[in-house]
């Protein structure tokens, strides 16, 4: 009933994909305004259980449909129980509500949010093509704000800065639909349709800032060489090999397109930062899955 191995338990919380959260933070944090530095311990922190939580209710919620498709995931092949697995995931997102609300309401009051907007895609918006990418967008979009928050406010520039990865992790996860038994030409609309839109919403940003923003460029420039070549593939043959790549690289280049909204407002040498984190995660996405 509660059986766990802890590299089980660390399979289940995805690495990986954490240190990519921990780049939302810290683009909202380059965004806040009148930030402080004390916050970020609190911040880095609940993401670390707001994410791990997640994908670990993620496999909870599709332990039957994994036995099927994905028997080597840690509960159907037995290394972790599903109550073990629950425990865990529950654990995890409490803790995260509540190491943010230490640093403040508003902080706690996004975690919560983030929390159940990641169940809520778990269990329910993962199955809705439309409104699945949608809801996994605004996950990040959420997580985003987190960081936003060691300021003390959120603006309405915040939330258009938000939404540049919500259009881009929406077109991510549409296309991963595909990712076991092939893709389909509408998901691949869909998902380009997003990522389309999120490109419009962080040239909006980017005017919006001024001639100081172009500093932004190069880590863009860098995004788009580096997920051209997987989605184009993923978007031409649909199957489910191509179209996984391109999922890991898209996920892992969140880092990417985070140090390019950092640059926008913290500079080159900060957005260089958050560039870093992309040498731990791309290691630990050798030794955990992503997807």
């Amino acid at each position: 009933m509660w059986r766990a191995t802890p590299i089980g338990l660390a399979r289940l919380a995805r690495p990986a994909n954490i240190i990519t959260a921990y780049s939302d933070i810290l683009a909202g944090y380059a965004a806040a305004t009148a930030a402080i530095p004390a916050a970020l311990p609190y911040l880095l922190v609940a993401t670390t259980g707001l994410y791990g939580g997640g994908v670990v209710f993620n496999d909870v919620c599709d332990a039957d449909l994994d036995a099927t498709e994905r028997p080597e995931r840690p509960i159907p092949s037995g290394i972790v129980s599903l109550g073990a697995a629950t425990a865990f995931g529950a654990v995890l997102l409490i803790a995260a509500v509540v190491i943010a609300r230490q640093w403040s309401p508003l902080s706690g009051l996004l975690a919560a949010g983030t929390a159940v907007a990641a169940l809520l895609y778990d269990r329910v918006g993962k199955h809705h093509a439309a409104l699945g990418p949608l809801n996994m967008g605004l996950c990040r979009a959420l997580n985003l704000l987190l960081g936003v928050t060691a300021g003390g406010r959120i603006t309405g520039l915040h939330w258009l800065l938000a939404a540049v990865p919500l259009c881009y992790i929406a077109g991510i996860t549409s296309l991963s639909r595909g990712e076991v038994k092939g893709g389909t030409r509408v998901a691949a609309i869909l998902s380009g349709c997003w990522l389309v839109a999120g490109f419009v919403l962080f040239l909006a940003l980017v005017v919006s800032q001024g001639v100081h923003a172009a500093w932004c460029l190069p880590f863009a420039v860098a995004l788009l060489l580096r997920i051209a070549g997987p989605l184009g593939r993923a978007f031409r043959s649909l199957t489910p090999e191509a179209i996984r790549h391109a999922i890991k690289t898209g996920v892992l280049s969140l880092i990417l397109l985070n140090a390019s909204l950092a640059a926008v407002f913290a500079g080159p040498w900060y957005a260089v930062g958050v560039l870093l984190l992309y040498v731990p995660a791309m290691l630990l996405a050798r030794l955990f899955a992503v997807t």
